[in-house]
């Protein structure tokens, strides 16, 4: 499994090896017991209630993230990440809510990804890369930087541009994705984004951001679109009024995975561009779990060589030709790849 590559390549954030903090009481010291220091996708959540004074407790109940539980709950239906554990206790005809912080992490070591340079198109240069798509058969591209952010429609073998869109001057424009014909881009800290026609590139309607600070990438997955923010947390948005239902955090086995950028959604997972990193992980749906990782690093030392190059950012999926097509801000080249499980 080249697990040295795995380690090396880690931008896989702080290992992180308890359950968080318990709130005891300051008055009856009971508290909510976990039996183990870590909790992975699978196991048993064995609860108990620390009794130190001998109370004579009648009744508990359990909550995780407000949704009931029992004492020996398997997490094999959970989203991982941090999560709240509840317990309501009844002694002596009183009763006592208790809280408790912790973190569920993915059950396995995520898989090393090797890739294969298809071909190389060409590719403009001057645009800071956000947000790549395509969509029946055609490239739309969305770049950033204040005062420079496009929206485009590109022809992505000879890298001409075939329709452009400029950002107001105050707009950052960030990642993109299409779903029946309409076209989502987001804005970095303006907490806006956009609907446009795909066909046109009319401006349709614009959308705020609800608990996520921030745009960074977005993709969907036929129905429900799912936004990055910069940190670990993915939120899934309604797709009739872009409102935020949930999110899932991104997590390994050994902790979470910050930087979550430009999102690209193929054959039931999400792909994630990590910002700085040069990397992407690969991300299951439903859980957040990190199933593999691709260092794309060495394709960086393939393009021109600038004072204004930076980092692999752009991630687009062609379904006809089953390749996956990479880039990066301010880069000369558009790479098709293939990868493989090594």
């Amino acid at each position: 499994m080249h697990l040295y590559k795995y380690l090396t390549f880690c931008f896989l954030g702080l290992i992180l090896v308890n359950c968080g903090n318990t709130n005891t009481s300051q008055r009856t010291g009971l508290a909510i017991d976990t039996k183990v220091k870590s909790l992975l996708l699978g196991d048993t959540l064995d609860l108990t209630i620390t009794n130190p004074k001998n109370l004579n407790i009648t009744k508990v109940s359990y909550q995780l993230n407000g949704k009931a539980i029992e004492k020996n709950t398997v997490l094999d239906n959970v989203t991982l990440g941090e999560k709240t554990l509840t317990a309501n206790v009844s002694y002596d005809d009183k009763t006592e809510t208790l809280t408790k912080s912790i973190k569920i992490y993915n059950n396995i070591i995520p898989s090393i990804y090797s890739y294969e340079i298809i071909n190389t198109f060409p590719h403009d240069i001057t645009s800071y890369t956000q947000g790549l798509e395509f969509y029946n058969g055609e490239l739309y591209e969305s770049t950033g930087q204040y005062k420079e952010s496009k929206l485009r429609k590109v022809n992505f073998k000879t890298g001409e541009v075939l329709k452009n869109i400029n950002l107001s001057d105050n707009f950052f424009g960030e990642g993109l994705t299409i779903l029946d014909n309409k076209l989502y881009q987001l804005t970095w800290k303006a907490k806006r984004g956009f609907v446009y026609d795909v066909n046109t590139l009319e401006k349709i309607s614009t959308f705020n951001y609800g608990t996520s600070k921030e745009g960074w990438g977005i993709c969907n997955d036929g129905s429900t679109l799912y936004k990055s923010d910069g940190t670990e947390k993915i939120w899934l948005l309604n797709s009739e009024n872009l409102t935020e239902k949930s999110h899932i955090e991104v997590y390994t086995e050994k902790g979470k995975i910050p930087s979550l950028n430009e999102l690209e959604w193929i054959d039931g997972k999400i792909f994630a561009n990590i910002y700085q990193r040069n990397g992407v992980v690969i991300i299951n749906s439903k859980t957040g779990g990190v199933e593999g990782v691709i260092d794309f690093k060495p394709l960086r030392k393939l393009v021109t060589q600038h004072s204004e190059l930076d980092v692999l950012n752009g991630i687009a999926y062609h379904p006809e030709r089953k390749t996956i097509f990479v880039t990066g801000k301010n880069w000369d080249k558009l790479f098709e790849v293939k990868i493989k499980k090594q």
